[in-house]
């Protein structure tokens, strides 16, 4: 039950201010007994409300702006707008018109496109397009800089790490500062160390699109255990937790087993948010049936229509774990994962006062953005 003190949109340290500039607050806010809980952040959301940020329209920006917007009542201050597989034409159209910047009142914050494929395995790809898909050949690197045109503005790439030639292309990323994260996959244990060795250290959606849990090969589900692990390093894992693409059970082995890797991510598509029925995800038909999201005409679950605030509900509800526990899989383990904990996913002081307020229930009431309040529940009569 503590004081929160903002100025300049940074969390700031109190006694400082009392005993270097004998200040005191120009406002104060009331909480009314909320939870202040740090800003969440998405790392994997194709879109939302109508928009698809693997198309390539006219109007891209208003739809990424829409969509920014939209998700400050989930609770999300930043997220990583992520592309499903494409054409290489539509990285080249898209990718240019994904700008890093800061949140605000006009939405959350962009910290990078996420991009997941093209260089995935045909067996695991999941709702990606067959026909998209590409191997790494000769000049590997080269050839990913091809398809996607550029890599500014990337943040996270999701490969699949059993491909000839991924070790070079993950060094390579990994040395431009881009998070390689292995996912849609048939790799078995000994390929995923090896990719987390050169560099890897995100999961895509753990036990969904990958080779399921073998007592005598894992596979990448084993680097949650795995003692080959380079001193210092994590590994991080997404986790879809809508209480459809993962079991409970399933997201309680995970927890329990590495809890401090766990990462909530949406995987919303541009379904979120609206009426069920038929949607797009990439080059893909998508039918939404209640919180089931399939590829038309299959049970081939593609990405998910639940928010982030649901996901940390389920994920505390499934798990048992303790309301912070729960808080941080959507702020500071994603903000690890970026390397950008100094900056956001925390409360600590000059940090970023990206924060919400929620009720016990782990209902978001408020957001704010750089100290600023950008959503809040009462304002639209909710």
């Amino acid at each position: 039950r503590e004081d929160l003190w903002v100025r300049e949109g940074k969390i700031l340290n109190p006694e400082k201010l009392f005993f270097d500039e004998k200040g005191s607050a120009d406002i104060q806010l009331d909480c009314k007994d909320s939870i202040i809980a740090p800003g969440f952040i998405d790392v994997q959301i194709n879109g939302g409300f109508g928009v698809d940020f693997s198309l390539a329209t006219d109007d891209f920006k208003s739809g990424i702006d829409l969509v920014s917007q939209k998700i400050l009542s989930h609770g999300v201050t930043s997220f990583c707008p992520t592309l499903v597989t494409s054409p290489p034409s539509v990285y080249h159209q898209i990718l240019p018109q994904i700008s890093i910047r800061n949140g605000g009142a006009h939405g959350a914050g962009i910290l990078g496109a996420h991009l997941e494929g093209p260089f995935i395995s045909k067996e695991k790809k999941g709702a990606h397009p067959e026909h998209c898909l590409r191997t790494f050949e000769a000049g590997a690197f080269q050839d990913l800089l091809a398809t996607y045109g550029s890599l500014d503005g990337v943040r996270i790439v999701t490969l699949a790490p059993e491909m000839k030639r991924s070790s070079e292309v993950i060094r390579e990323l990994t040395k431009r500062g881009i998070c390689v994260s292995l996912g849609h996959s048939v790799a078995n244990l000994s390929q995923a160390e090896e990719a987390v060795q050169h560099g890897a250290t995100f999961i895509t959606h753990l036990f969904n699109a990958m080779l399921p849990f073998h007592h005598r090969d894992p596979g990448i589900v084993g680097l949650l255990t795995s003692d080959k692990i380079p001193a210092g390093r994590r590994v991080f894992y997404g986790m879809i937790s809508d209480g459809i693409h993962t079991n409970p059970a399933a997201l309680r082995i995970a927890h329990r087993a590495h809890p401090k890797g766990l990462v909530l991510v949406t995987d919303a598509i541009a379904g979120l948010g609206l009426a069920p029925g038929r949607h797009t995800l990439g080059q893909q038909v998508v039918e939404i049936d209640g919180l089931n999201t399939y590829i038309a005409g299959t049970k081939t679950l593609s990405g998910s229509v639940a928010t982030m605030d649901t996901c940390v509900r389920h994920f505390q509800e499934a798990t048992g774990c303790s309301v912070e526990t729960a808080l941080e899989a959507a702020s500071l383990h994603p903000a690890q994962l970026l390397g950008i904990e100094h900056k956001k996913g925390t409360l600590n002081y000059d940090s970023d006062a990206d924060f919400l307020m929620l009720n016990d229930g782990l209902y978001v009431q408020a957001t704010y953005i750089a100290g600023k309040e950008v959503w809040r529940q009462d304002a639209l009569g909710m």
